[in-house]
């Protein structure tokens, strides 16, 4: 955000039941965080707008672009799963209530296990106290019931729907989505470019700032053609 914002207006939103947005809903869906995007943009008065996602945000910023292709004029996507089979097997596992519930109840084991298992997923210190603060603003409902919707998403038929440039990006190293997501990205897109981190993790932003910077600022920076 700090990067980009010098270059273009930036908005960052948290979905429902994360981070500092509402935490009092019956569902918390990938197609409720598309409809989110939509009523985002639409508040603000922003007409249309390049997307950029991590891990789920990404999933959703594919989806906003095969459901409101007025929106998007460029969509981008790090360490994102097209299928929702792809997903580790923990998390895929914390998607069944009996799993989430049992995290949620011995929360401070959980966050102790993420703190242990950090090293392993980022090499960016400062990543173990990112993922507690997050994981304290998480809720049982929004973790158990988004996970179990993304578990069971596949994107790869619609997306020939997606016209607009499209980036992938993925680290070979990514232990949270299997790295491989880049495969249908490019069977099914038709103006997609895909840049893959043989270094980097799922948070490629934080293994590999400044090559990360550097391939999502020239593509963002591409002009596109007078109809587009």
């Amino acid at each position: 955000m700090a990067y980009l914002g010098r270059y273009y207006r930036t908005y960052a939103l948290d979905f429902w039941g994360f981070g500092e947005s509402g935490k009092k809903r019956e569902t918390y869906a990938v197609q409720d965080f598309v409809s989110l995007v939509d009523q985002f943009m639409e508040r603000l008065g922003i007409v249309r707008a390049p997307l950029v996602g991590h891990s789920m945000g990404g999933t959703v910023s594919l989806s906003v672009a095969i459901q409101y292709p007025e929106r998007v004029s460029k969509v981008v996507v790090i360490g994102s799963p097209i299928v929702g089979s792809s997903l580790a097997w923990p998390l895929k596992l914390s998607g069944y209530r009996a799993v989430a519930f049992m995290l949620f109840n011995v929360m401070w084991g959980f966050r102790l296990g993420m703190r242990i298992a950090s090293p392993f997923i980022s090499r960016d210190p400062r990543f173990p106290e990112m993922m507690d603060r997050d994981l304290s603003r998480t809720t049982l409902e929004s973790f158990l019931l988004s996970i179990a919707s993304l578990r069971r998403t596949d994107l790869s038929p619609m997306l020939p729907q997606i016209k607009v440039p499209a980036l992938g990006m993925f680290g070979a190293l990514d232990n949270i989505v299997n790295p491989g997501q880049w495969q249908p990205m490019q069977a099914g897109i038709p103006r997609v470019q895909i840049e893959r981190f043989p270094d980097a993790g799922h948070f490629i932003m934080l293994d590999e700032p400044d090559e990360f910077m550097r391939k999502l600022k020239t593509f963002l920076d591409e002009e596109q053609p007078p109809n587009e």
